[in-house]
């Protein structure tokens, strides 16, 4: 009997099931390829601490010629015998097929299983390995790197307004890069610095989503969508406060955390929602009392946002699609003409 032991990069060597054991405590051999990792199969010194010794031997270049090789091990063996694989190594249709031909009797035994997450581990190893070895990647900063970030954003809202969901998937996993990017950046500095790793932004916005979560993680009941964001609310507002008394940054205002550099529409949006939330005096057109007298454009915009919001409509949301309704126009006006 071949039990090809499958095991994840991504969880520690050692770390395997109790029928992943068994298996290597019950075979007459255990075989382990050097090909492709540095000083032989990542499991080798696990299992060699643990008692199991691998034969560690060159691993052919071929499916055809691996299946020839471990057939011959299980017919010269007097026992079964286990093949160290990792995950997506030496266990595709390829090398079954020819195992199946050859009349080898054979298992695949996953030792070991990624987490959800897990391959977010690949993700963070392919950027270190640029921001050493790529010209380009090595000279970006926060502020070069900047347009990209807005760039990619819209990138995947834009999938979004499309209702394109299969290519939102790699849109998303651009935006990802950029967090993933800066944070490289970030962990070049000491902590003192400003340094911190990507590790430091998980925990970051772990503690922050438990933290707005009680009515999840807490005591705090919550039992509709609007009692949530009214406790949400009220924890960025302590959280404000707080922040303010460790900056020494003086009174907390309402419009502390407002980017002024979101698009206009989505800043007048937020500005008055943040007024209305601090008790500021807003006139039906939205206009907040002596603030905004004449009738400039950008009054007139600013009404124009007061009526979207009272029509429970997202202004800037609004302002695309009827963009891109126009670029539909132009598209047919240009295919008339061709036509």
């Amino acid at each position: 009997m071949l039990t090809i032991l499958l095991s994840s990069p991504r969880v520690a060597p050692g770390l395997l099931s109790w029928e992943a054991w068994s298996a290597l405590r019950a075979a007459e051999r255990v075989l382990a390829g050097a090909r492709g990792h540095a000083g032989g199969h990542p499991q080798v010194p696990a299992l060699t601490a643990a008692g199991v010794i691998p034969e560690v031997v060159d691993m052919p270049t071929s499916a055809a010629a691996l299946a020839a090789f471990l057939s011959a091990a299980v017919s010269a063996s007097g026992g079964p015998v286990v093949w160290l694989a990792t995950a997506g190594e030496n266990a595709d249709a390829a090398l079954l097929s020819a195992l199946s031909a050859a009349a080898v009797p054979v298992r695949v035994l996953h030792g070991s299983h990624d987490l959800p997450g897990a391959h977010l581990l690949d993700v963070v190893s392919v950027m270190d390995t640029l921001r050493v070895s790529c010209p380009w990647d090595r000279e970006q900063t926060h502020a070069s790197l900047v347009p990209y970030l807005l760039e990619e954003a819209y990138e995947a809202i834009e999938t979004v307004e499309a209702g394109d969901l299969a290519s939102l998937r790699e849109e998303l996993g651009d935006v990802l890069l950029q967090v993933l990017f800066h944070a490289r950046i970030a962990a070049e500095r000491s902590a003192d610095d400003g340094g911190f790793t990507v590790d430091d932004v998980a925990d970051t916005l772990a503690a922050k989503l438990t933290r707005r979560h009680p009515h999840v993680f807490g005591s705090v009941a919550a039992s509709s969508a609007d009692e949530v964001s009214a406790n949400w609310e009220e924890i960025k507002t302590a959280e404000r406060s707080q922040r303010s008394a460790a900056t020494g940054s003086g009174t907390p205002s309402v419009l502390d955390g407002v980017a002024f550099g979101q698009p206009a529409l989505s800043l007048a949006a937020q500005l008055q929602r943040r007024a209305e939330r601090a008790g500021v005096p807003l006139s039906p057109d939205g206009a907040a009392d002596g603030a905004m007298p004449g009738g400039t454009v950008g009054d007139e915009l600013m009404r124009l946002v007061a009526q979207a919001r009272l029509a429970d409509a997202d202004p800037e949301f609004e302002l695309r699609a009827a963009a891109r309704r126009l670029a539909e126009r132009v598209r047919d006006w240009e295919r008339s003409r061709r036509g």
